[in-house]
């Protein structure tokens, strides 16, 4: 072994490192990333959870159970008092994670010994997102009302506790993990394959020698993007169709909304996708970069879209992020539809941040079409 040959092939790779500016970039850039998402983003206890109160009974006794819910830093009261169907649209459109109901004449009740019913209803479409919440509502009725059970009223702290706590999970009774993952699924699953496809597609011709013949055509940039996109939405469409039917027939989980909705609002999150791997195929300049690039877009939509971990468990910045993103709109659309039986009013919230980003993936990927022509 002469050092001297090990020297120019070791000096060639840094050379060839610094020339591959974009697989550098990735090779820093993912670890970083994971890192940080992990370290500051990622939590599997997720507290001050939006929740909306309905005051049958505006006493201090009611007062005191709500103080109670807002000091275990579970619960953040965002809308109280509310009636029982606005609280009933809050859970729906999953502006709210609880809605707790303080019954008519809970005060009197409560005074004659009669142990009236506290009841607290949970979106459980996300189970892991209100378990820990659940379980820091067992010790509500034993001590929320310590303060005001004195005198005359002290007799009412023994057992069994003075109010009864029943909690309703909505949408997913049972608390089954695959009402969760297996609809939420089909967002990851075109997220991943969408973005990766279009990203090839583009350095697939540079890479085979047909890019001249491409740019040889009288065809404009937003055609050569219309045709590339196009085959791939049936591509969409086609695991869409697999994954519900999978969902159904082999895990259970219900349908209970308008599968034409699904199927249209499908369209735009597969065609968002598609202009982002687009748009990757014009950065790149082998497949092996756009594979890059689409895995660099991949993870943070994984991790920070709620499908993993607990959205509202993130730091604000974090949800920031996430908003921008199309997985975290397309999850709560699959699963509204799907588990709550959404309707398009309640669905087109979440769409139109899908449509909006399409389009704007859309024009920069016309952007850097025109470039790498030029």
């Amino acid at each position: 072994m002469l050092w001297r040959r090990f020297l120019a092939v070791f000096i060639k790779e840094f050379v060839q490192m610094r020339r591959d500016r974009i697989t550098f970039a990735m090779m820093v850039g993912v670890p970083l990333m994971q890192l940080i998402l992990f370290g500051y983003a990622i939590n599997s206890d997720p507290k001050s959870l939006p929740t909306a109160v309905v005051m049958g009974d505006s006493s201090p006794f009611a007062r005191s159970i709500v103080t109670a819910l807002q000091n275990s830093a579970y619960f953040r009261i965002v809308e109280s008092p509310v009636s029982e169907a606005r609280a009933d649209e809050l859970l729906r459109l999953g502006d709210v994670q609880f809605v707790v109901t303080i019954p008519v004449d809970f005060t009197r009740d409560l005074i004659r010994g009669d142990r009236p019913t506290l009841l607290v209803e949970a979106d459980a479409t996300d189970p892991a997102a209100t378990s820990n919440a659940i379980s820091a509502l067992i010790s509500l009725n034993d001590t929320a009302l310590d303060h005001d059970l004195k005198g005359p009223l002290a007799s009412l702290k023994n057992a069994p506790p003075p109010f009864d706590l029943q909690i309703h999970r909505r949408y997913n009774e049972e608390g089954i993990t695959q009402f969760n993952i297996v609809p939420g699924l089909m967002g990851v699953v075109l997220t991943m394959t969408m973005v990766m496809m279009t990203g090839l597609a583009m350095t697939r011709e540079q890479e085979r020698g047909t890019m001249e013949n491409l740019l040889a055509m009288p065809i404009r940039p937003v055609e050569v993007m219309l045709g590339k996109i196009a085959p791939y939405i049936f591509v969409g469409y086609v695991q869409v169709t697999i994954i519900i039917l999978a969902a159904h027939y082999l895990f259970d989980v219900p349908v209970i909304g308008s599968l034409p909705l699904l199927f249209g609002s499908a369209i735009f999150f597969i065609a968002a996708n598609l202009s982002v791997g687009f748009t990757f195929s014009t950065l790149a300049k082998s497949q092996m970069q756009a594979m890059q690039l689409s895995f660099f877009y991949f993870l943070p939509s994984l991790l920070l879209s709620g499908f993993m971990f607990p959205f509202r468990g993130m730091p604000e910045w974090a949800q920031w992020i996430g908003e921008v993103l199309p997985l975290t709109h397309f999850l709560r659309i699959i699963r509204g539809v799907m588990l709550k039986g959404n309707a398009p009013y309640e669905v087109w919230p979440n769409l139109w941040p899908i449509a909006a980003f399409m389009l704007a993936a859309m024009a920069l990927a016309l952007l850097r079409y025109r470039r790498t022509v030029a």
